[in-house]
């Protein structure tokens, strides 16, 4: 806990990664554990840990401002079920982590902290909306934190930061803090270094629970040893989507991704380029989304005027000419995307993509701005930057993000990391983890967090 603390320290002036410490707390509580393994009491799978929280997910007695003003002071009388079961497992809870403000945008920064940068270049962003999570988690100041995914959240930020982020099948964590869980697109997962903490963390937080009927009788186990033994990927079908509708990707990009899958088919698995489209997600995400934050945020937004994020604003604004039409029509453009991904897997065992058409873009970008890759514009962030994460939580499959690689280094920027996405059926979150862990054996990663310096920062 001690080189916790040091660590949050030192590496929060050139991070900006967290809202709140509450390490005066998080060192009682690291205390009581050791006294209780030195006193020979049961201990619990993760006896001592310390963790993050983003800043979206309720905890006991700590502060937690969803990154807007609106919530400036609100400390939770309780913690969320995810955070509690962490807490029971014996994981202490160092900070919360940076958000934008109500998670809504790829990029972490909100009104009432700034900006979080990301620990292998300043001048990049860490991704969003769980960025906090990520620069932390790779700037080793704790082993995991616990994140949220709307449409990438996890991921994304994992991609960017180069660790690894899992956005689970839908159900198997409970979310008690969503007040539209029948029409459910997020998640609450884990973003570690190594595939098997990432495992661990998730066997910890899922399991049913009455707040959340997507989790009732969803219970999936074996992901602690299937996160750390991994498995034999001979035979394996897997069905790669170097684009998923999007027209472009950054060349070393696909180069580096290219290679991981490369290494698969190398141990075994039988790899078959997907040239197929599919349906255009963004127009099913983007009706669904932007509605629910009109409706949900529009009294904060009164309330708060420019204090604000511009960029909610604007979105929230497009929420309100959707119309109930428009929005059965987007729930019925879901569950065609589902039997179409569904039709994937009766062809596939899995499926692998780049998980960010690029690394890490410039830290002040434009939330709704367009992106340059390769020469060619692309809209926006969501349909040019990431458009591989939204559909999985739009579809419910189970998806996780590993680092496929590093850029080389040029005079215009250091090494940054790149993405690789595992995509499983319904419940096969033990066999995707098992896959993720395959991958790391092929191409072990852990050794790059040393090269992170925040100290000349």
């Amino acid at each position: 806990m001690a080189a916790a603390t040091a660590r949050l320290e030192a590496s929060e002036p050139a991070l900006n990664a967290f809202i709140t410490a509450c390490l005066d707390r998080a060192e009682e509580e690291g205390r009581a554990a050791e006294r209780a393994v030195v006193a020979g009491a049961p201990l619990g799978p993760l006896h001592g840990v310390p963790f993050s929280a983003k800043d979206l997910l309720n905890t006991a007695g700590v502060r937690t401002t969803f990154g807007s003003f609106a919530f400036e002071g609100n400390v939770p009388a309780a913690d969320c079920v995810a955070v509690a079961r962490l807490r029971m497992a014996g994981a202490i809870l160092i900070g919360k982590t940076t958000t934008p403000e109500f998670g809504h945008k790829p990029l972490t920064e909100a009104p009432l902290f700034g900006r979080t940068a990301n620990p292998w270049d300043p001048g990049r962003t860490c991704g969003g909306s769980s960025g906090g999570g990520a620069a932390s988690v790779a700037a080793s100041v704790t082993p995991f934190g616990l994140g949220t995914d709307g449409g990438g959240s996890t991921r994304i930020p994992a991609a960017a930061c180069g660790v690894v982020g899992m956005k689970q099948t839908l159900g198997v964590v409970p979310h008690d803090q969503t007040p539209d869980a029948f029409g459910l697109l997020a998640y609450i997962g884990p973003l570690a270094r190594t595939v098997a903490d990432a495992g661990l963390v998730l066997e910890v937080i899922s399991g049913p629970h009455p707040s959340d009927p997507n989790s009732l009788g969803r219970t999936v186990s074996g992901l602690t040893e299937a996160a750390a033994a991994g498995r034999s990927l001979r035979g394996l079908r897997l069905g790669y989507l170097p684009l998923l509708g999007n027209e472009v990707i950054e060349r070393e990009t696909r180069v580096l991704v290219d290679a991981a899958v490369h290494k698969m088919a190398d141990a075994g698995a039988e790899i078959e380029p997907l040239e197929e489209a599919l349906p255009p997600t963004y127009a099913i995400w983007g009706p669904l989304t932007f509605s629910i934050w009109a409706q949900r945020f529009g009294p904060h937004e009164q309330a708060l005027g420019e204090r604000m994020s511009e960029s909610l604003r604007r979105w929230m604004a497009e929420g309100r000419r959707v119309g109930a039409l428009d929005v059965q029509a987007a729930m019925e453009g879901r569950t065609r995307l589902f039997r179409h991904v569904q039709g994937w897997f009766e062809r596939f065992d899995f499926l692998l993509t780049p998980t960010l058409a690029c690394p890490a873009v410039a830290i002040d970008h434009a939330p709704a701005g367009e992106l340059v890759i390769e020469g060619v514009k692309t809209p926006s962030l969501r349909e040019g930057w990431y458009p591989y994460t939204h559909p999985f939580n739009l579809t419910g499959h189970p998806a996780l993000t590993v680092p496929a690689g590093w850029t080389s280094p040029a005079p215009e920027r250091p090494a940054l990391p790149v993405g690789l996405q595992i995509v499983g059926p319904y419940f096969s979150d033990a066999d995707v983890v098992a896959i993720g862990r395959a991958y790391e054996r092929l191409a072990p990663w852990r050794e790059r967090y040393r090269a992170i310096d925040l100290a000349h920062r």
